[in-house]
């Protein structure tokens, strides 16, 4: 999905790396396509009616960007990942603001066929959220390949770049991990 150039992304992270803010800035305007993409994509499989905008979501992922202190972003593959995984926490925050159980519901997102392997249905973003963290417990590295690809659009290539682990890896793991979220997420009302 990125489509800025590596050697630029590379260079100003190592920038804000070393404590250049204005490097962040020059970076977020570099990528701001890029990760309004991403933001989109997942927006995209939101059910009609959200309140959350790309343009929200990507201005949330810049301030908190801003305020994070000792993060390492080796390439432009670890930043998307980083990036992801901010959009993942921001709806999960913004679902949790809205009070769903009091409101009728909250955020919604379908699994598609592409996601669970099955029939399309609504999940909650807290639902997904839950799930993906008990995933976490039982196999972090599959819980990190469900985030960087649903939440932050990655190939299985980059997904693979930024784990450091084969794209046949990431593929095979990625299959579990969708038939496990399948059955975790069927389980709950």
């Amino acid at each position: 999905m990125p489509t800025t150039k590596p050697a630029d992304i590379t260079e100003l992270l190592a920038a804000w790396n070393h404590g250049d803010e204005a490097a962040l800035k020059e970076l977020v305007g570099l990528v701001y396509d890029d990760i309004r993409g991403i933001a989109r994509a997942h927006l995209r499989r939101q059910a009609a009616g959200h309140l959350v905008q790309s343009g929200t979501l990507i201005h949330e992922v810049y301030i908190r960007l801003s305020q994070t202190c000792a993060i390492r972003c080796n390439n432009r593959a670890h930043f998307f990942a980083l990036c992801s995984q901010m959009v993942r926490r921001i709806l999960v925050d913004h679902a949790r603001r809205q009070g769903s159980e009091k409101r009728g519901g909250g955020l919604q997102v379908p699994l598609d066929e592409a996601m669970v392997g099955s029939k399309a249905r609504g999940v909650d973003v807290k639902a997904l959220d839950e799930a993906l963290t008990a995933l976490q417990k039982v196999d972090p590295r599959k819980s990190r390949i469900v985030e960087l690809r649903f939440f932050g659009g990655l190939s299985v290539a980059e997904t693979a770049e930024v784990l450091e682990i084969s794209e046949e890896t990431v593929t095979r793991d990625w299959k579990v991990a969708k038939t496990w979220l399948f059955r975790e997420l069927s389980r709950r009302p």
